[in-house]
């Protein structure tokens, strides 16, 4: 059994016909008829029957599929891993980050990456999401990369402080807060509010806020993300705290500082601790804290 014994039956078990995998895999049909008997012959079975025009696999074959697959994916894997290690200026990179790095920070960091090593042949892979989410994709190493929240009690977990980002208070132009241009946190108790909901890593920076004033908002709505946040806001759903971001200036909301409580927004660049990471990786890391020194 050979590495091209298992490709070819691969193909020719995605293809059900001969004529058409020995044409993707650049083979005659009789080269590829005798791999797979010779295949057969060593397993002691029949991989695929006939089926009309085409062939189709045998109970054997179906089963012996998922474990070929697997063991392709696995060897293609370490062969990536080699040419990144040998060839450190090309890769993939899965990037992941919270909503609010979504419309600025993190597109524009990837781009003045980009731009600054024209050489490097790199792909990004992009996912938005809370914390909580990408932190759990981080440890199932979904991600190389993830800008998020702290998280607590996260041992295996390398966290670097990159910003600092702003809070503001959200309000409808309408809104008898409007008139102001800053806002003590006790002022806003009496109205409903759009708040984060429990998943999402602002949540237990904004309760920490209130915390410190000694009262607790009345929430109208729990939301994920502070696009939809800012959404409510403009439509007078009610008001919000929220990151200054992009989306505010154009919507029919004002922004107020907030002067009390004070507060401290940081997000991070976090991975893991023993997660091997390629050089392209590590090269976006470093550019990133330099950026953001």
């Amino acid at each position: 059994m050979n590495l091209s014994q298992l490709q070819y039956f691969k193909v020719l078990a995605q293809e059900e016909h001969y004529t058409r995998a020995a044409q993707m895999l650049s083979i005659t049909q009789p080269s590829l008829s005798h791999a797979i008997s010779q295949l057969e012959q060593e397993l002691g079975t029949r991989l695929f029957e006939k089926k009309g025009r085409n062939v189709v696999l045998t109970r054997y074959g179906k089963m012996f599929l998922p474990y070929v697959e697997e063991s392709l994916k696995v060897l293609n894997e370490g062969v990536q891993r080699i040419q990144e290690v040998n060839g450190s200026r090309h890769g993939i990179i899965h990037l992941a980050y919270i909503y609010t790095m979504g419309s600025e920070f993190a597109p524009k960091l990837v781009r003045k990456f980009l731009n600054a090593y024209p050489d490097y042949d790199i792909e990004f892979h992009f996912t938005v999401g809370t914390t909580g989410e990408i932190i759990d994709g981080l440890k199932d190493d979904k991600y190389d990369i993830v800008f998020s929240s702290y998280k607590d009690g996260e041992q295996d977990i390398d966290f670097k402080k990159i910003a600092n980002q702003k809070l503001v208070l959200a309000v409808p132009m309408d809104h008898p807060l409007s008139i102001k241009d800053s806002v003590d946190l006790r002022d806003t108790i009496e109205y409903p509010q759009i708040y984060f909901e429990k998943g999402s890593g602002l949540r237990p920076v904004i309760d920490q806020m209130f915390e410190e004033i000694g009262q607790f908002p009345k929430v109208a709505f729990e939301m994920e993300e502070d696009s939809s946040m800012a959404g409510l806001v403009s439509q007078g759903f009610g008001i919000a705290v929220m990151p200054d971001i992009p989306i505010l200036r154009s919507l029919s909301v004002k922004t107020l500082d907030i002067y009390n409580p004070p507060y401290e927004r940081a997000v991070y660049l976090a991975t893991l601790k023993q997660r091997y990471l390629s050089p392209v990786a590590k090269a976006f890391i470093r550019f990133v804290i330099e950026e953001t020194a």
